[in-house]
């Protein structure tokens, strides 16, 4: 099959359009013909080579985490899919591989597409909308009239966690630029702060979550966002101790998660807030759930550009630049 694959760990190096083998269908697998892909700063990283301590891959491998397409065959032990159904999936961590005309992934990661989605669409939906999910449902456990920040409010978290947040009944304060003022607020925000204007740490006070995606200059400041018992959640690091338990890394990677979250644990603890970083999960259940969200009209996806699947490279340079507002996406069919 035709694949985008990464030869080397490389900074800004372009992926190889080649033939790679036809995937693997274990008993518990759903081997789907990919339709749409979505692309991540995600996969740029790990192109980088940022994650070689944490994740299993050793080039060459495909890259790619988010998808829609249709199901081809499915495994002995698969239960809730047939041929024919249309899902989405963002593949677990080892698996990944959407950049390729197929892939098999565990019944467990994937969900039947929102029927009301493109492929397109659907396929800009599940790493944003599981980070987003497992951020403010599973670990902050946002409730009715908590006031959550979300950085970044006009990517691909940012306008996916908004509507949610919104959902949830939150009040919600984003960060953004000039140009992307009324998106964000056509997604429910409530606050908006033009970082090229204001400055969010002078502006807000006494949140109860903030979710960050952005640098650490961002997080350290976003402390004092916060209300004593206020959790600070980051997606873009640094990893701390309790990252390293989940994944099962060794001890050294272990001290090495310690000392590099050492100084924002240190600052949350002394304002009384709670630092974690999370590295979201694959989790069909959870796909289930934010599918029934965007069928009932409640979360809709925000793709700015789709790119013919020969142009992957180009598509991921432009995920690089940070101007898309949402998603970027490649078609297949």
């Amino acid at each position: 099959m035709k694949a985008f694959i990464l030869d080397k760990y490389k900074k800004g190096g372009a992926l190889r359009f080649g033939d790679m083998p036809d995937p693997i269908l274990r008993d518990d697998d759903v081997l789907v013909e990919i339709h749409a892909a979505g692309l991540n700063p995600l996969d740029s990283k790990i192109r980088d080579g940022a994650f070689k301590p944490l994740l299993p891959y050793r080039p060459p491998f495909i890259l790619g985490h988010d998808m829609a397409g249709v199901v081809a065959r499915v495994g002995s032990k698969v239960r809730r899919f047939k041929v024919g159904d249309e899902v989405y999936a963002r593949p677990r961590d080892g698996r990944v591989g959407t950049f390729a005309e197929a892939i098999s992934i565990n019944e467990a990661d994937l969900a039947l597409k929102p029927k009301n989605l493109s492929m397109e669409e659907a396929a800009s939906i599940p790493l944003v909308g599981l980070t987003a999910w497992q951020a403010l449902v599973e670990r902050s456990s946002l409730q009715k009239g908590q006031k959550v920040l979300i950085h970044a409010g006009a990517g691909g978290v940012g306008t996916f966690a908004i509507q949610l947040a919104k959902h949830l009944g939150a009040m919600v304060a984003t960060t953004t630029s000039t140009a992307n003022v009324e998106l964000v607020r056509s997604l429910g925000a409530d606050v908006v702060i033009d970082y090229k204007k204001q400055n969010f740490e002078k502006v807000l006070s006494d949140y109860d979550v903030v979710l960050n995606s952005l640098d650490g200059d961002t997080l350290q400041k976003s402390v004092g966002a916060l209300k004593p018992g206020g959790k600070l959640i980051s997606i873009s690091g640094p990893p701390d101790p309790d990252f390293a338990r989940q994944q099962g890394l060794n001890w050294f990677l272990s001290q090495l998660m310690r000392l590099l979250s050492f100084g924002i644990r240190r600052k949350a603890k002394a304002r009384k807030v709670g630092y974690s970083f999370l590295f979201m999960r694959a989790n069909g259940g959870q796909l289930g759930q934010i599918a029934s969200l965007i069928e009932a009209g409640i979360i809709r996806p925000i793709v700015d550009r789709t790119f013919p699947f020969e142009a992957t490279n180009e598509a991921l340079a432009y995920v690089e630049t940070g101007r898309s507002k949402g998603k970027v996406v490649v078609t297949l069919k």
